[in-house]
């Protein structure tokens, strides 16, 4: 029995020792949730952004926090937020309760996206958003600080600066279709697949294009997973659109190139088209998708200053594709999070903040600041503009994605042109030539 009761005391004490030291373990450890809808190309490209951005921190002994180097140890959450919100929600709630992480970066989808802030928020968690572009998203902040402060976003640059963006292109290709082809006046068909995120963009070109002095052609909305759009392509030819201002994020993208350049119709695509943004493009488009122009972050090539040219390099060879807009996950947590952490010397979410809103900071999309409403208030909004992120305008060109925009532009009359290193001029489809010119 004496040997029984030593024995179990210890067995005990041995636990207690265990249980005791866990804690000093994981504290050496900084959890980084990564959500998002990993079966597509979205939810990997948050992966392969987060990795690089991990796996570079480690390699230089991690995260310095006070006087300790922690870790960065990634969780990978599959949100399927682009078929499912309720999915997207659980796989954020596991994160929280069960994962424990200490930060999250991710999320793609505007609906699911909104529904895991909330339960971020709820447990005090700062989330860096790496997809979603709603404006609603960052005007809770201003709304209900207290309650979203903890919530930035890191790309893409939100709707209205996207819209913004899309028109300078819109503008810039319709003056280069004005003079090439000699036409009076350029016609534009709006196409936005059915969600919630282009609701506020479609309404933009509505009251933007008659204003730009081009005419309004009509506005179609297939489905975001739509695999047939022969019928909205046909009643655009029908109406005479010489650009088609396309709004996807999602596959329709691809149905739609393909089936334009099957049918070869006499209009240009010109907005955002995210699947157009990856390199496989123009093979899901069976070689279709030749000239589709579109809002991108990265282009091979283009440079926005010194640290985009490593990364790009770097992924490509990692990889073997250029990262779409959502690998912006390795900027939320290299150039953001961890230089935050380091100079705050401490994980305390509050602390941390109040630090980022106030930052200003060279990532590899852009230098990146903060903005505040009209009352002052945070939005954790991030900047648009020259010296700040801008994007860049790509075009497939002969097989190539190729940077076309910026390329001399002036954001406002006194401003000085702008154009990255890297960008080459736009090309007009042959058969759009064929069609036009006189």
């Amino acid at each position: 029995m004496r040997k029984f009761k030593t024995g179990w005391m210890m067995t005990a004490a041995l636990c207690l020792v265990l249980v005791t030291a866990l804690p000093v373990w994981a504290a050496d450890v900084i959890k980084i949730g990564v959500i998002g809808p990993m079966n597509f190309m979205q939810g990997k490209a948050h992966w392969n952004g987060a990795t690089m951005a991990a796996e570079e921190i480690n390699a230089r002994g991690g995260v310095k926090v006070g006087k300790k180097k922690m870790k960065i140890e990634l969780v990978k959450a599959d949100s399927n937020e682009i078929t499912n919100v309720t999915d997207a929600a659980n796989a954020m709630e596991r994160l929280m309760t069960q994962s424990k992480v200490d930060f999250v970066v991710g999320g793609f989808r505007t609906e699911a996206v909104m529904a895991m802030q909330d339960i971020a928020m709820d447990y005090k968690k700062i989330f860096i958003g790496c997809g979603a572009a709603t404006d609603e998203l960052c005007l809770r902040v201003g709304k209900d600080y207290n309650k979203y402060k903890y919530w930035f976003r890191q790309t893409p640059i939100k709707s209205t600066f996207l819209g913004r963006t899309s028109f300078i292109h819109l503008a810039t290709v319709g003056a280069i279709l004005k003079k090439s082809l000699n036409l009076p006046q350029i016609k534009i068909a709006v196409v936005g697949e059915k969600a919630m995120w282009t609701e506020g963009m479609i309404k933009a070109a509505e009251a933007t294009i008659p204003k730009m002095g081009m005419e309004m052609a009509g506005v179609w909305q297939p489905s975001p997973v739509a695999t047939d759009v022969a019928a909205e392509l046909s009643a655009i030819q029908r109406s005479g659109a010489h650009i088609v201002f396309t709004i996807f994020s999602a596959a329709v993208g691809i149905t739609f190139a393909r089936q334009a350049g099957e049918l070869k119709i006499p209009a240009v695509q010109v907005g955002i088209n995210v699947e157009a943004q990856k390199d496989g493009f123009m093979q899901a488009t069976q070689g279709m998708g030749n000239y589709v122009m579109t809002l991108n972050t990265y282009a091979r090539g283009v440079e926005f200053n010194e640290l985009t040219k490593p990364f790009v390099d770097t992924y490509i060879k990692r990889f073997g594709e250029t990262p779409t807009y959502n690998a912006g996950t390795y900027d939320a947590i290299k150039y953001n999070l961890a230089p935050a952490i380091e100079k705050t010397g401490t994980l305390d979410a509050d602390k941390l903040v109040a630090y980022i809103e106030n930052s200003k900071y060279m990532a590899s999309a852009g230098t990146v600041a903060y903005l505040k409403d009209a009352e002052g208030r945070p939005l954790h909004e991030i900047a648009w503009g020259p010296g700040y992120v801008t994007s860049v305008g790509v075009q497939w060109q002969e097989g190539e994605l190729k940077g076309v925009w910026p390329n001399q532009w002036k954001a406002t009359p006194e401003a000085p042109e702008l154009t990255y290193k890297g960008i080459v001029p736009y090309k007009i489809p042959p058969w759009v030539i064929e069609a036009y010119k006189k």
